[in-house]
């Protein structure tokens, strides 16, 4: 299965269960894509003492998922995109979508 993840919270355990899904879907032999939309640009920022979400997006990457962040919303929080998440365009997301067999939101 192709799974599309898109993330739009800043709520640290959303977003932390959100890459324990991709991780455990990559597991199974899935494809895993996330879209990180709106806040979600912000998730690499949301560390936490019991949620470790870096932790888990870079689980993710190592193990062949993909993670893509909105440029228009990097660009809107004066950011960038990163090397764990590259600034990507909504047409990523539209291909995300288009591509995938099953789309989730966090």
């Amino acid at each position: 299965m192709k799974l599309g993840i898109v993330v739009y919270s800043t709520d640290s355990e959303t977003v932390w269960n959100a890459f324990r899904l991709g991780n455990f879907a990559l597991k199974e032999k899935d494809q895993v894509k996330v879209f990180l939309l709106a806040k979600g640009v912000e998730c690499e920022a949301l560390d936490s003492e019991r949620f470790k979400v870096k932790e888990q997006m870079q689980s993710l990457v190592d193990a062949g998922g993909k993670i893509l962040a909105c440029g228009t919303c990097l660009k809107i929080r004066n950011s960038q995109g990163s090397e764990l998440c590259p600034l990507s365009t909504m047409k990523d997301l539209y291909d995300l979508i288009k591509e995938s067999d099953k789309v989730v939101t966090f």
